[in-house]
């Protein structure tokens, strides 16, 4: 078994493939418009590549997504590619994955979480609203301040509004839900969503079902594929997105991982 550097993309999208929805950020990341930050870690033997693993660059903090369904096969390609890792950046693990890094790096877990995939499409037809307004560049300093109120937490790059998927519901002038993307490829046919939020006092109405609906059928005019990831003890989003036709396909951690 090797490790190599990949760098074709039809190589590495027929390994992804193999499980959509499992993938469908690192998919994603194929883009022409994200494929610039990427570089692409693998495993081959005789049957072929075995285990495959992302190091995304394009924010302040690196990111390594490192999924898979065979634990082992992952494990011994981070154990390959340690000394090329950077000394600090987030990381999301397929369980078990985790034990390669710990003899090196700190970990702070920041918890469980699930990976959701749209499959009944008819629920978002019918979900979506009509006040649901759509949301470009001319909005970013509104959309930095809501999330700063209602998200701090929140990962937000301003370029994504150029994909022209994120959508809001305004009352009284102001911002009280948005949804929007992480990962989106035309290409690809894939998008992942993210950055789904609302105020506070605006909870419990509906609103956010709504507001993701609506990005939904938006998104569906040109993917074949929506997935999400959120918080496994997060329940009323994963009841929304269970109402919206999403379902549950993986598990898997969050770190930020700091060389020690």
């Amino acid at each position: 078994m090797t490790s190599v550097c990949l760098h074709d993309k039809a190589t590495i999208e027929r390994v992804l493939r193999k499980n959509v929805h499992l993938h469908i950020y690192s998919i994603g990341d194929l883009d022409d418009f994200f494929w610039p930050y990427t570089t692409w870690y693998a495993t081959r033997d005789n049957a072929g590549i075995s285990a495959i693993a992302l190091l995304y660059t394009g924010q302040s903090v690196p990111a390594l997504l490192a999924l898979s369904e065979k634990p082992d096969r992952m494990r011994s390609l981070l154990r390959s590619i340690l000394h090329l890792l950077p000394h600090r950046f987030y990381a999301h693990l397929s369980p078990g994955v985790e034990s390669v890094l710990r003899n090196f790096y700190h970990l702070d877990h920041y918890g469980e979480h699930l990976k959701m995939a749209l499959f009944d499409q008819s629920q978002v037809a019918v979900g979506g609203c009509a006040n649901a307004c759509p949301l470009g560049r001319d909005d970013v300093n509104e959309i930095v301040e809501f999330y700063k109120q209602c998200y701090p937490e929140n990962w937000f790059d301003p370029r994504m509004l150029e994909t022209n998927q994120y959508f809001g519901i305004r009352i009284d002038d102001r911002l009280v839900s948005v949804a929007g993307i992480h990962v989106y490829s035309t290409e690809y046919k894939v998008a992942a969503l993210g950055n789904i939020a609302t105020s506070s006092a605006r909870r419990n109405a509906g609103y956010a079902r709504q507001v993701t609906a609506e990005t939904c059928r938006s998104l569906l005019e040109g993917v074949h594929h929506i997935g999400l990831n959120v918080k496994a003890d997060n329940d009323p989003a994963i009841s929304c997105y269970r109402k919206l036709g999403f379902d549950i396909v993986a598990s898997y951690d969050e770190y930020l991982v700091q060389r020690k």
